[in-house]
């Protein structure tokens, strides 16, 4: 299994061996909020941490961690440019994915700006993109998100997550990756089952967010039990747990 979204700085130690001895072999963390982003030089030590700190810890403990780091709208600093500006080198590191996770939270301006350079910025190195959906006005704002998308770069290269019931119906023929994101307060396992049961398992991917909001860092794992007792087939359990992530990010 691979949980294709979790934010590893933010879980403890033993939470990387519990998520693998129940069978999660790999995972992507992603850049995030855990503090307040008041320079750009919290933003770099943030990325600083998730490549060699988290691999690090995650590795002694059976969990093979990849990255993703970029702005995330509720990261922008008052000098972000700073960052941004030093963003494509730190990219360059083999453990990193892809870019994000990034997107909207408001619809602000600034973070529209912020989001559209960060797609072009993964056009240009042709990397893959996590995007983002926010809890509150979720769908007027992935309406943006998606319009954004849409008009700058390839879908193809883009997993939108934490997709649930109220956006399914936007991004039913999405192209990308579409991530469902198992967490008390989103989504639980036999919701997503039905959701998987009513949409397929092509281009679905299965997380669970884990980080300092509520979390359930079995989450995936739990979900596939689901699947199974609800008679899904192998070949699709596996799909979406992870040979959808594996291919979409050549991992």
């Amino acid at each position: 299994m691979i949980d294709a979204h979790i934010h590893a700085d933010c879980r403890a130690y033993e939470d990387f061996k519990l998520i693998a001895i129940a069978g999660v072999e790999s995972a992507i963390t992603c850049a995030h909020d855990p503090l307040k982003m008041s320079s750009s030089a919290v933003i770099l030590d943030h990325f600083h941490r998730i490549i060699f700190n988290e691999s690090k810890r995650a590795a002694e403990n059976g969990l093979k961690l990849y990255s993703a780091l970029g702005v995330h709208p509720r990261s922008i600093s008052p000098d972000v440019e700073v960052a941004f500006n030093k963003l494509p080198s730190i990219l360059e590191n083999e453990n990193v994915v892809a870019v994000g996770e990034i997107g909207l939270e408001t619809g602000s301006s600034s973070e529209k700006e912020i989001f559209i350079k960060q797609l072009k910025l993964a056009q240009e190195l042709e990397m893959k993109i996590i995007v983002h959906t926010p809890r509150r006005n979720k769908r007027e704002i992935a309406k943006m998100t998606l319009n954004i998308i849409n008009e700058y770069i390839d879908e193809s290269m883009v997993q939108i997550d934490h997709v649930d019931n109220s956006i399914i119906d936007l991004v039913s023929d999405f192209k990308g990756l579409r991530g469902i994101t198992v967490q008390p307060q989103k989504m639980t396992p036999s919701e997503a089952a039905k959701l998987l049961d009513k949409y397929g398992t092509q281009r679905f991917v299965l997380d669970s967010d884990m980080s300092s909001s509520p979390s359930d860092p079995l989450s995936v794992p739990k979900t596939v039990h689901e699947l199974k007792l609800q008679g899904f087939k192998k070949t699709d359990i596996k799909r979406v747990s992870q040979e959808n992530v594996a291919k979409f990010y050549g991992i």
